[in-house]
């Protein structure tokens, strides 16, 4: 009986000591460009860690570079893997799944000359804190502004994936570039309460009113701006352009009317509807939905005069009434926004006088101006993003210089 109980122990022993083998993570360092990292305590041979053990990783850039962020990648979320980045030279992790560590690096030139102020909030409406970041020349005054919307499907990514396409755009040091973040839809902030489109577009509106606020603080002119965005955030880019004269006091199902999610004091939302409208000089949306109507995965308002009214197509102003010139791109191989979906666009906004550039980039698919840490999509934006990036900087020119 004895013995019996002691291979009874032996074997709960075994078990348990299996499973606490299972429950070890598997840790990665990422190929690096322009720099490495340094892991402490360093990682075994095998690179077999303990759950929660925690790695410092310090960011070392080469000659002619900075540190852009640290970085880690799990398996999970929309796109299949989810990268969490700290910007900082330094940060502890905790090991609580496989990951991928790394960093990322950019070339001095870019932000030498830049004042970064990172997750300014504007807002916060429901869980998720509305923030954006701003991209500033050192010593500008009185700058054109450019506003960048991210894309993610309206429901996932955030301001810090557009950081290459704000170093793109300020790097001439002419522009005062900031990258917005507003709700996810649906539930997926956490709210109780779902998000609906109009209240994603009522947070870009409260976005730009907070940067016309603090215009000064930056650099820039808060009557002078453009907008811009990819994917989700060319529809919410292109609705910034032509939407602002619903801008207003009332509620949207009923009275079709646009709240900034953020007034300034002593403002009514009419009046920031004018400043905004009046701002608003140019846009360029990039590979985005201008026809919000077929998106019953994303809209669950079945009413026409709802997805009409948060339609960039459907609102476009003539052109003797308010001028909004458009530079639009396309990569040839987007495989989600078709030629058909733009040019329908770029048809409407000629019918009503308006300028419209459109260009097709050649072998380019969708989101090639992301910046994430992996390296296909840093390549990607360096080969697409960074020269169409110069011809956006350019139209831009022609509306402010």
């Amino acid at each position: 009986m004895y013995s019996l109980k002691i291979k009874g122990l032996a074997l709960l022993t075994a078990i348990i000591s299996i499973h606490a083998m299972s429950a070890q993570f598997q840790v990665k360092l990422a190929d690096l460009d322009h720099g490495s990292v340094r892991v402490a305590p360093a990682l075994p041979a095998d690179g077999v860690v303990a759950p929660d053990t925690e790695l410092t990783i310090t960011a070392i850039p080469e000659l002619g570079h900075e540190i852009d962020a640290i970085y880690y990648t799990v398996q999970g979320g929309m796109w299949g893997t989810t990268s969490y980045e700290f910007f900082s030279a330094k940060e502890t992790i905790k090991v609580t799944k496989d990951m991928t560590i790394g960093a990322t690096f950019v070339n001095r030139e870019l932000v030498d000359d830049l004042t970064i102020y990172r997750d300014v909030v504007y807002a916060k409406p429901g869980k998720k804190v509305l923030k954006y970041d701003v991209f500033a020349p050192k010593g500008g005054e009185n700058l054109p502004m450019v506003v960048i919307i991210h894309g993610g499907g309206w429901s996932s990514n955030n301001e810090d994936i557009m950081r290459a396409l704000a170093w793109e755009l300020a790097k001439e040091n002419t522009y005062i570039v900031a990258s917005i973040d507003y709700r996810w839809i649906n539930s997926l902030d956490g709210d109780e309460t779902p998000n609906s489109m109009h209240h994603l577009v009522e947070d870009v509106f409260g976005a730009i009113a907070h940067l016309q606020e603090n215009a000064a603080k930056y650099g820039a002119n808060p009557n002078n701006i453009a907008v811009t965005g990819d994917s989700a955030g060319g529809h919410l880019s292109a609705a910034a352009a032509t939407l602002s004269d619903q801008i207003g006091t009332g509620d949207y199902p009923t009275d079709f009317k646009l709240v900034p999610t953020y007034l300034p004091e002593n403002k009514t939302a009419e009046q920031v509807g004018e400043e905004i409208r009046n701002a608003i000089k140019a846009a360029a949306p990039s590979y985005g939905v201008f026809d919000v109507n077929p998106l019953n995965q994303f809209i669950s308002q079945t009413d026409i005069a709802y997805r009409n009214g948060l339609s960039p197509i459907k609102n476009v102003p003539s052109s003797e009434l308010r001028e909004i010139p458009h530079f639009l791109t396309r990569g040839t191989k987007d495989g989600l926004i078709s030629h058909e979906m733009v040019q329908a666009y770029v048809d409407t906004l000629e019918a009503k006088g308006q300028k419209a550039v459109y260009l097709q980039v050649e072998e380019a698919g969708h989101a090639f101006f992301d910046w994430k840490p992996d390296a296909t999509t840093r390549s990607t934006f360096d080969k697409y993003g960074v020269p169409y990036a110069a011809k956006m900087r350019a139209f831009f020119d022609e509306v402010f210089y």
